[in-house]
């Protein structure tokens, strides 16, 4: 539990009490240890993604080393972008992803699936509009050399439990060599997702080449340092991360 609620509330760009006020309403994640708030660094990551807020990536460095985060464009072009994945529940889906030729060789592919399922019994890994991010709890267990994501367009919508209620049609299913390049590369993609020209490839289902452009184009620009979508008093409905 490394960060306190001055920390998080930086990382958010929201007061203190703000944090205070999410957590007793149970919205953000979070645990007492010693009758102070800690949080985990991993869940507040996931947090913020599922919940669709704006943060910049660069807030969120695993540590102050100033280590260069990894290009998303470059996890996507090592997984592989996927049309017509086959499955028509959640399980039978992310069977199918785990077959998939973008998983690296030496990956055990049914404990990867074992772990993205207990995943989504967690609390649903669809972060709205249609998308859903899944991943491992602890990523350093499926033991990749490099961080890959898969971009997969499933043949027909899926219902992930997503907050918004729409089937999910896309996913990216993140796999990481370490926590920090995890947070990185989930902090990246929450940011992208913000962009309406990509939304509008991935709805639909645009060649590889145009999206993997425009991942390159949302990288090089500078990540500005903006506040969450949600107001500072609100935040969207309870969702539980690990």
């Amino acid at each position: 539990m490394d960060l306190s609620v001055r920390d998080v509330a930086k990382l958010l760009n929201v007061s203190e009490e703000t944090v205070y006020r999410w957590v007793r309403k149970g919205s953000l994640p979070s645990h007492r240890v010693h009758d102070q708030y800690r949080f985990n660094r991993v869940e507040l990551q996931e947090w913020a993604a599922l919940h669709k807020h704006r943060v910049s990536p660069d807030l969120f460095r695993a540590n102050g080393s100033g280590e260069e985060c990894p290009s998303l464009r470059a996890a996507i072009e090592h997984g592989g972008v996927f049309y017509g994945v086959p499955g028509d529940r959640r399980e039978k889906v992310l069977e199918a992803v785990c077959e998939l030729p973008g998983i690296p060789s030496k990956v055990n592919r049914r404990l990867l699936y074992q772990l993205l399922v207990a995943r989504e019994a967690l609390a649903s890994t669809a972060v709205g509009h249609g998308i859903a991010i899944p991943h491992p709890r602890d990523p350093v267990v499926v033991r990749v050399d490099k961080p890959a994501v898969l971009l997969c367009f499933l043949s027909e919508p899926v219902d992930f439990h997503a907050m918004d209620g729409q089937a999910v049609r896309v996913l990216f299913t993140l796999l990481s060599p370490s926590v920090r390049i995890h947070l990185q590369l989930l902090a990246k993609l929450a940011f992208a997702l913000h962009d309406e020209t990509l939304m509008e490839l991935l709805r639909t289902a645009a060649p590889k080449r145009s999206i993997l452009e425009r991942m390159a184009a949302l990288e090089a620009e500078p990540a500005p340092s903006v506040r969450s979508e949600a107001s500072e008093g609100e935040t969207s409905s309870h969702v539980k991360t690990s």
